[in-house]
Order: C-alpha cells, then sequence, then structure tokens
C-alpha cells in the first residue's frame, strides 16, 4: 500500500441536541492501479476515528478502523464512508471489540456507515463484535451498495454483555438495521430492535433462547450456492444457512457468548472469503 498523509475534514458534523462526548467521521476510496494492486485513492478522518492501513502480501488492501474514544455512549456521533472504484479489493474490520457504554436519560450514541462497491469490486466488511453493556443507548446503520457484479463478504457479530462478568442487559436501547442494496434494488433487509429488558426478551425460545450473542453473515458471489452444504455442515444448532438467491448465502449465528461464536464463526469466515482473516480477528 502505498502511505498518504491523512487530510482533515473541513465540513462540519451536524450538532446534536446536546454536545456529543465523542465526534469520528471517516471517509475512503480505493482504486485498482494498473498492476491489479488495489491503491488508496482518497483519505479523511476526523475526531476519534482513525483509519490505518497494515502491510499486505496481496493485491488487495485491508483497512482498520479505529475508535480512539474507546468505546460509544449516549451523545456520540460516528461516521463512516467508502467507495471502492472497480476491480479494487478491500477488507475493512476494526481493530478490537467496539463497547457500547452506559448512556445518560435521553442521550442516544450513533454509528452510521454507508459503502458503494463498484461493478468488479470485492468488499470483505469484517469488523469485531459490537459489545452491549447494561443502560447503553445506541442507533446503528450499515448501508452498502453494489453495482453490477460487485462481491460482498459481511459479518457482524453482536455481543449482548460479558458472560464471564455476570453481566445481565436489564435497561438496554438498542437499534441496528443492515442495508444491502444491488443497483439500487435491495437485496437484504435485517433490523433489530431491543428496548427495555434485553436479558427477557432474549430469553424467549422465539426470539433467541437464551443466547448471549448473534451474527449475521452474508456472502454475495457466482458462488454461493456451492458453500451452502458445508456452511450447513459446520454450524451448531443454533445457526442456520440459506440462499437468497442462487449468488446469495446468508447465515444467521446464536451462540451462548462470545467465545463459542468467534470459534464457529473463524472457519465458516475462512471458506467464504477469498483472502485471509485480518490478523486482529486472531490476536
Amino acid at each position: 500500500m502505498q502511505r498518504r498523509r491523512a487530510i482533515t475534514l473541513s465540513t462540519p458534523i451536524d450538532a446534536p441536541a446536546r454536545q456529543p462526548r465523542a465526534i469520528g467521521r471517516g471517509r475512503l476510496s480505493v482504486r485498482r492501479d494498473a498492476a491489479g494492486r488495489t491503491r488508496l485513492a482518497d483519505l479523511r478522518q476526523l475526531g476519534s476515528t482513525k483509519l490505518l492501513f497494515p502491510q499486505v502480501h496481496r493485491a488487495g488492501a485491508e483497512c482498520i478502523l479505529i475508535n480512539t474514544a474507546g468505546g460509544v455512549t449516549g451523545g456520540d456521533r460516528f461516521e463512516f464512508e467508502a467507495t471502492l472504484e472497480p476491480g479494487a479489493a478491500l477488507t475493512l474490520t476494526t481493530q478490537a471489540a467496539e463497547r457500547a457504554y452506559r448512556a445518560q436519560p435521553g442521550e442516544v450514541g450513533r454509528i452510521g456507515a454507508r459503502v458503494t462497491v463498484r461493478a468488479g469490486a470485492r468488499l470483505d466488511w469484517l469488523p469485531q463484535e459490537l459489545i452491549l453493556f447494561d443502560r447503553s443507548a445506541l442507533h446503528r446503520r450499515l448501508v452498502i451498495a453494489l453495482e453490477g457484479d460487485a462481491r460482498l463478504l459481511m459479518a457482524e457479530p453482536l455481543v449482548f454483555g460479558r458472560a464471564l462478568m455476570g453481566e445481565r442487559l436489564g435497561d438496554v436501547r438498542f437499534r441496528d438495521s443492515i442495508t444491502i442494496l444491488r443497483d439500487g434494488r435491495p437485496l437484504y433487509l435485517d433490523a433489530l430492535r431491543l428496548e427495555g429488558d434485553a436479558a427477557a426478551q432474549l430469553a424467549r425460545p422465539a426470539v433467541a433462547g437464551g443466547a448471549g450473542a448473534m451474527a449475521s453473515v452474508v456472502l454475495v458471489h457466482p458462488g454461493a450456492a456451492a458453500h451452502l452444504a458445508p456452511v450447513r455442515a459446520a454450524l451448531p444448532a443454533t445457526a442456520g444457512a440459506s440462499l437468497l438467491a442462487d449468488d446469495v448465502l446468508v447465515v444467521r449465528h446464536l451462540a451462548a457468548d462470545s467465545f463459542p461464536l468467534r470459534r464457529d464463526l473463524l472457519p465458516v469466515l475462512e471458506r467464504l472469503g477469498e483472502t485471509p482473516l485480518p490478523t486482529s480477528w486472531r490476536l
């Protein structure tokens, strides 16, 4: 990867009703050069969001999103945008698990991300877990816009409190939405809303059966159907896989806590990915 100097955004972020505890915004674009390697075309970062690019020995590039605030609480605002130009390949991950901490009454943290993947490009969206703490308040939204034959591997793991610490989510406000578009049309829509006693809601058999962690995985790839049987065989009884279309594979996974979730996810993501998993996933 060529090293580029970070440029501070000159455009202001809309001020919320209360002064945020932390603000972060990142924006980048990548392109494919004449030799077939993915290069950084533009990079901008502001506040508590930092973007790092480790050296990788392959044609694609890797970006690590870092929240220097150490977590998200009520009133925080984080925004991220990325564009993959035709033929580019990019893996986006995080340095560590993100944490949604206790919020003050009336305050809500917000995380928004939008990625545009042009025709012939490949995106691996592989953030590490989001851990919800009791009395957290967070609204999160992810939009991935695919064009033409763009490819995607997306994984979004979520942990409902730290099991080893005996944490219970008795009062949570959490809204999460994932939208994947192809040529402007919805390809995958998912939403989760937890309000109040999340532990009691998750204990219901028709909701999560007492699970303490979950993950959603989506593969958009011409060979998706060939992965269905092997992925199903690798998953535990609390997970399932299905095809939304011949080239769209979806996995929904429930686990007792973060340890079995990650243990089961790693071989599935390694199978579905065209590149090695980010090093941060193995630390």
